[in-house]
């Protein structure tokens, strides 16, 4: 079984535009609404793909209730602590230019309200073979959040994979995660900048290996994904750039390598369909789902390439 943990879920509003403009008044094409939050995408991209997942998270007020109402809807094992404060709602706008996102910051967090979670959390991973810690936290939410669970995961077997940013995955990195998963943006507080070429790319996850990733993986949106395993690095790309929404595309991507750890296939297959499952989410109008037939299309002609050492020199 997969846990994926989930802080700050979310109800994601999607509109459609014809065009973004800033400072102008917009006709809504088309309007999505739907629990959300990347933990969230995550355990619903596995749920898709027929791994059996249990989603944990902090939920409060009529939107956290409606957010366990859709995920039990869905048919998703689901246990959200419940918190006073009102759960948070995401704005996604999207354009041919691209998707604008608008993240609250989510309710307040008390120390008792997070010790429960922990409570939880510790009797969930007792029966997990990986956890997947993803996304942000909400307010009052240590910022160790992700170095204790990781440590709380391995002590009960598990293995973990992280997909954070900022000082919640600095911490989490001290406790050594099996894998994690960044994109090119959110590990610039990490490497001073966030990597645009391959070179780069490669650079930052090799820096994350040294600051305690066991592997580590850096998406680069339409560009693909640089992986680290070990002393080996990887550029994985699909064979075209698939247009739509790449809201959740990463979060596809964090459930196939999760479904790979669980698995333990061969990497080199893991790396190919986690490829092809998050360049088939951007076909999706929401996150947290993916066109099967694109996945299966790309699939065949993804390429995994070994990076020379000499990218590695960029570290």
């Amino acid at each position: 079984m997969i846990v994926a943990v989930c802080p700050n879920p979310a109800i994601d509003i999607t509109y459609t535009v014809p065009e973004l403009v800033p400072g102008a008044s917009h006709r809504v094409t088309t309007t999505q609404s739907r629990a959300g939050g990347k933990g969230v995408n995550v355990a619903r991209v596995l749920s898709r793909l027929g791994v059996e997942t249990r989603l944990l998270g902090l939920a409060g007020g009529t939107t956290g209730e409606s957010i366990r109402e859709q995920l039990c809807d869905a048919g998703i094992p689901v246990d959200l602590t419940a918190v006073a404060g009102e759960s948070r709602r995401t704005v996604t706008v999207v354009s041919p230019a691209g998707a604008t996102v608008l993240n609250e910051p989510g309710p307040v967090v008390t120390a008792a309200e997070w010790a429960a979670f922990t409570a939880r959390f510790a009797a969930a991973v007792a029966s997990a073979e990986v956890v997947v810690l993803s996304g942000s936290c909400p307010p009052g939410v240590p910022v160790t959040a992700y170095r204790d669970l990781t440590v709380a995961a391995h002590a009960a077997g598990a293995v973990v994979l992280v997909d954070a940013a900022g000082a919640t995955l600095r911490h989490a990195l001290t406790a050594r995660p099996d894998l994690v998963k960044p994109n090119a943006d959110e590990i610039a507080d990490l490497v001073g900048v966030a990597p645009r070429t391959r070179a780069e790319a490669v650079s930052a996850a090799y820096r994350l290996g040294d600051l305690g990733a066991a592997a580590s993986v850096v998406s680069r949106g339409a560009a693909g994904f640089v992986a680290v395993l070990g002393e080996t690095a990887y550029e994985v790309r699909a064979p075209e750039t698939v247009l739509g929404n790449p809201t959740g595309a990463g979060d596809a991507l964090a459930a196939v390598l999760a479904r790979g750890l669980a698995t333990r296939q061969p990497w080199s297959s893991t790396l190919a369909q986690a490829a092809a499952v998050s360049a088939a989410a951007v076909v999706s109008p929401c996150a947290g789902d993916f066109d099967a037939p694109t996945a299966d299309r790309l699939l065949t002609h993804v390429t995994v390439e070994e990076v020379t050492d000499a990218a590695r020199r960029h570290r």
